[in-house]
């Protein structure tokens, strides 16, 4: 056979996915995320706190978050989860509550846990050479009591999850107060428990004259012993950035601190303990007429908004000496968000504290998950960007995207299997293949699944049949009006993805992890193969899974053996994803015979020296699959899935893809073409092309100049790929051109 090349170069998709874009050109900023407990999406200026002072009403003063809102973008439908500990967990792993362990709150910290195997921000940022902070509520791994609290689950605190520089509250209960005596702080002696330490809790070390006294008044005679917790908290990172900021001009070395207010969750009366607390507002007449609670509300706000402000006053001058040509602002990526929805209270009806959304903290309505999101990045986020400053976007945003957005910005691969999006492409407007197909929730009153403008949630009572109610939230953001009659199909569809998201499980429900066993061949189903998945802590155990794959595994299959392994998918199989790896000497082969179908729902991803062999079989995910650079799909069969190829794709007789195709430069598409016959591709969504294209001639085909051969055939709406430009190169020298033409792609000789 004779072999032609189609090397096809496309302006539209250079990036052929997350991980391998971030490995290629990582951008490595330094990464500020600041996190507060409780506010509500209408406290800040664009949500609504704008538009209160421009009416002359009482409004809480930001003039932080105004600047980053002014610098920055407002993301407008940002989420979080319904409370606390699942925000933390979903933010930390990627999952969503469907997946994650800690999907609510629990007092028992002895067993609720980032656990082991989950695999969170800083331990996706220190191995790629960030320096990592964490400082505040943390909320696992610790017992609640206030005198002499212990270490109770060493697996699940900051410090064994990748953060190097921590000083943290480790229980959520603990944290009902902002007078606790000590907090846990990383310690220099390698014998400590879980290399913590717990500090009592003063701000002895922040007098000097270097250290703001704004908001914090610390060297005041009347500042409380023990510290407000907030303020040792911010002191801490702000003596990090200083640090961080020092290292990255000398050394290039970024750093990512995540400051975990506990502001401004309840108790509100405590901050009445701290000098001059009310001075924003005891002289504005517009606060006389309100409660109590309110007021105190809004001083909690305006103080961490304060401690902000001395953050970013800390990236423009470091070393605090005036001169800005230390600055690091620009290249310093800073968000700020809450965990949840605001409670409620009177702030919330006196000042709109959620914007006129319903509900509240802990419940299923917008109220309680959507939150406020702020993010400014000078190097990114410009007048010429794609996002540009001072504006409010309406982009879908969920607290599981961070983790895979700071992976690919830092270099690294993200977690297999986790449920977050890079938003990398909506910072910078680099393209991206993988879209987000929803957003999941739950909370004590319901579940629900965002997806776009549509938002449908779930309810079951005590007695009688499940519920559901659809919302159209461009249209009507404070869920006023149940649309679910005038949309049928598209309610099955996502109550269908719904339950499949694992949103029914009883309490204590996760993903577990499993690898495959042993160094030879053998089927996918067989029980045998695959290890045992236990988690336990001090003797308890809390989950153990066992058995064949189950649609909630996290799954690995990587050859260590020195010869070629293949598994066989020999009856239909689901996981939540799975991982394929092998080695140049031995690779791995994924069989996936006819009629057989493999449902990897999350997420396939072909490692290297890896192949998925089609044998007439099906391959679905709801997300993608992810052909990493030596991996390969040879065969025949159907791809139910959008796919990023950057490997290999190998066609025997046909391969039909039901999703979007992106190939990457260094990708191969090799297929069989005769005569007369039909596209041996096919793709059901949109085409990216670039990197080579192979056609194997058959012996008795000769083409002859302008004779058109097919490639590939796309089907749907609007077939035709965006900006293609093709350069060709034929091993005979012949010239070849690609052409479209009624939805087929051709190769044309000339």
């Amino acid at each position: 056979m004779r072999t032609f090349l189609l090397a096809c170069a496309v302006a539209v998709s250079w990036m052929p996915s997350d991980a391998v874009a971030a490995d290629s050109d990582p951008m490595r900023p330094n990464i500020l995320y600041l996190y507060v407990d409780d506010m509500g999406w209408g406290s800040i200026g664009p949500n609504g706190q704008f538009e209160r002072r421009k009416q002359g009403l009482p409004y809480v003063r930001t003039p932080s978050l105004d600047r980053l809102a002014r610098e920055g973008v407002n993301f407008s439908r940002a989420y979080g989860c319904h409370v606390c500990s699942p925000a933390r967990s979903s933010q930390q792993t990627g999952f969503h509550q469907g997946h994650t362990f800690a999907d609510r709150n629990d007092p028992d910290n002895a067993k609720k846990a980032i656990r082991r195997d989950d695999i969170t921000i800083g331990e996706c940022l220190a191995p790629s050479g960030y320096a990592t902070g964490y400082w505040g509520k943390w909320g696992y791994g610790g017992s609640k009591d206030q005198q002499d609290p212990q270490i109770v689950n060493v697996q699940t605190l900051p410090t064994s999850h990748g953060y190097q520089d921590v000083l943290a509250e480790l229980h959520h209960v603990r944290a009902h107060t902002f007078f606790q005596p000590t907090l846990w702080k990383t310690s220099e002696d390698v014998n400590a428990l879980g290399g913590l330490t717990l500090v009592p809790n003063r701000l002895d070390a922040y007098h000097q004259a270097d250290f703001p006294s704004l908001p914090a008044r610390q060297s005041d005679p009347g500042y409380p012993d023990p510290a407000y917790c907030d303020d040792h908290y911010a002191f801490a990172a702000l003596d990090f950035v200083r640090r961080g900021a020092a290292r990255y001009q000398e050394t290039g070395q970024p750093f990512f601190g995540l400051l975990a207010c506990q502001i401004p969750h309840a108790p509100f009366g405590e901050v009445e303990q701290l000098p001059d607390w009310d001075a924003e507002y005891r002289d504005d007449p517009s606060f006389d007429a309100l409660s109590r609670q309110t007021v105190q509300w809004a001083a909690m706000v305006t103080r961490i908004d304060a401690h902000i402000g001395n953050l970013l006053d800390a990236l423009d001058d470091p070393n605090g000496d005036g001169d800005e040509s230390d600055s690091i602002a620009a290249q310093t990526l800073v968000i700020f968000q809450s965990d949840n929805g605001g409670p409620r209270g009177n702030n919330l009806k006196e000042l709109d504290a959620n914007g006129g959304l319903s509900g509240s903290k802990g419940s299923i309505a917008e109220g309680g998950i959507r939150v406020p999101l702020l993010v400014r990045w000078p190097d990114a986020i410009h007048a010429s960007g794609n996002l540009r400053p001072d504006t409010s976007v309406d982009d879908v945003v969920d607290v599981t995207d961070w983790l895979p957005t700071f992976c690919q910005l830092a270099g690294t691969t993200p977690p297999l299997g986790i449920d977050g999006v890079s938003l990398v492409s909506k910072l910078t407007g680099r393209p991206s293949p993988r879209q987000r197909p929803f957003l999941i929730h739950e909370a004590s009153d319901g579940q629900s699944i965002i997806q776009g403008r549509y938002k449908l949630i779930r309810r079951v009572r005590r007695k009688g049949p499940e519920q559901y109610q659809l919302f159209d939230l461009q249209r009507d953001p404070g869920e006023t009006t149940d649309v679910l009659s005038e949309h049928p199909e598209l309610v099955d569809q996502l109550r269908r993805d719904l339950l499949l998201e694992r949103v029914t499980e009883p309490k204590g429900f996760a993903v577990t992890y499993h690898e495959w066993t042993g160094n030879r061949d053998g089927a996918f189903d067989d029980a045998d193969r695959w290890s045992d998945y236990v988690y336990e802590n001090d003797g308890v155990q809390y989950i153990r899974d066992s058995g064949a794959p189950q649609a909630s595994w996290i799954a690995k299959i990587v050859n260590a053996s020195a010869a070629k392994q293949t598994v066989t998918v020999d009856a239909d199989a689901s996981v939540l994803a799975l991982h394929v790896e092998g080695t140049s000497t031995a690779p791995q082969v994924l069989a996936v015979p006819s009629g057989r179908r493999l449902d990897a729902r999350n997420e396939l991803r072909l490692g290297r020296n890896s192949v998925l062999r089609l044998d007439g079989g099906s391959v679905q995910s709801r997300r993608a699959i992810e052909v990493q650079s030596s991996a390969v799909i040879k065969g025949s069969g159907d791809l139910a899935a959008d796919v990023v190829l950057n490997g290999d794709l190998q066609i025997d007789e046909s391969i039909q893809i039901h999703g979007d195709l992106s190939t990457g430069i260094d990708s191969r598409i090799q297929m069989n073409v005769g005569a007369d016959t039909p596209a041996p591709l096919i793709v059901n969504g949109k085409v990216s092309l670039a990197g080579t294209i192979q056609l194997q001639l058959a012996d008795d085909f000769h083409p002859q100049p302008g004779q058109r051969i097919a490639v590939a055939r796309l089907v749907g709406t609007d077939p035709s790929p965006s900006w293609l430009q093709t350069r060709i190169r034929c091993s005979d020298a012949t010239g070849r051109s690609l052409h479209w033409d009624a939805g087929v792609l051709y190769a044309v000789a000339e």
